[in-house]
């Protein structure tokens, strides 16, 4: 199987399996081409990332991931209208409602990505974020799912609202984006860090010290693909496949050997989105 045209080539495999725990199969960028999902999950697979998390952002992305999740054994979904999305609708409260009906299908394992984005929102649009948010929060906890947030510069705003809501059972930070002092009020409310491609850009210390000071058991891994693509493909379209660079990047700055971090990842996974689910066989040549 020749890999689809323009997508970087596949790392070495991982010695252990892990989980993309958030990903966009259905997102294409820069008018690039999808993946079709059988060669995505195979490609992946091939190289140890075995199980994935599709996160819808609006109506039609979220109904597709529980579409695919349950064609796909291997895939999760998570059902969401993204806070920007959420910021922009005009009919909020009905797109809500679908949400909670989707959040209750047994493939779906999280709410999110929800949360709060003020670097594409301004002020005045924020208060529909707000609202949003406590929503999804309240459907979360109402179906016992997973709550995974989106924060862009809204670090304090996004705890506040978890505070006054109650933290969920499960929660994860996609994409972390704070420092080592924000990572550590995350992890006193019980959150799981998840660590994108951008933990590995050069102007990205912040990102390892808050890796650094991460406990070892909240520790996550993610593509947000096609976004966020690790280095040395920064720039290029980002895929499943290409989280072993992240992981192999996260082990030498914890020093720890990758064989342990895998480990570590996959079993944090499980506890995060409420257990295990079936491994994908890679059938690439």
């Amino acid at each position: 199987m020749t890999l689809t045209e323009g997508w970087p080539e596949p790392p070495a495999p991982l010695p252990r399996p892990v989980v993309d725990n958030h990903c966009h199969l259905d997102t294409r960028i820069r008018g690039g081409a999808l993946i079709p999902v059988d060669e995505a999950l195979d490609r992946a697979a091939a190289v140890g990332v075995t199980r994935t998390v599709q996160v819808g952002c609006d109506l039609e992305g979220s109904r597709w991931a529980v579409e695919v999740a349950r064609a796909q054994p291997s895939v999760v979904a998570a059902v969401a209208m993204h806070p920007n999305d959420a910021a922009r609708s005009q009919t909020l409260e009905a797109d809500l409602a679908e949400i909670d009906r989707l959040a209750a299908d047994p493939v779906v394992r999280a709410v999110g990505e929800t949360g709060l984005d003020y670097f594409r929102t301004g002020a005045d649009l924020r208060p529909l974020q707000h609202h949003s948010f406590r929503e999804h929060i309240r459907i979360a906890k109402r179906h016992d799912r997973t709550l995974v947030i989106h924060d862009r510069d809204a670090h304090d705003d996004v705890l506040a609202i978890l505070d006054d809501e109650g933290v969920p059972d499960r929660v994860v930070m996609h994409c972390f984006s704070g420092d080592a002092d924000f990572a550590q009020r995350c992890v006193e409310r019980g959150a799981y860090l998840s660590f994108a491609g951008t933990v590995t850009f050069k102007n990205a210390e912040y990102l390892r010290e808050a890796l650094r000071i991460a406990p070892r058991d909240r520790i996550l891994v993610e593509t947000d693909a096609p976004f966020l693509t690790p280095m040395p493909h920064r720039g290029e379209p980002n895929a499943s496949f290409l989280i072993p660079h992240t992981v192999r990047f996260m082990a030498e700055v914890l020093e720890a050997p990758v064989e342990e971090l895998c480990e570590a990842i996959d079993a944090n996974t499980d506890r995060a989105f409420g257990g295990h689910w079936p491994e994908r066989v890679a059938t690439v040549t």
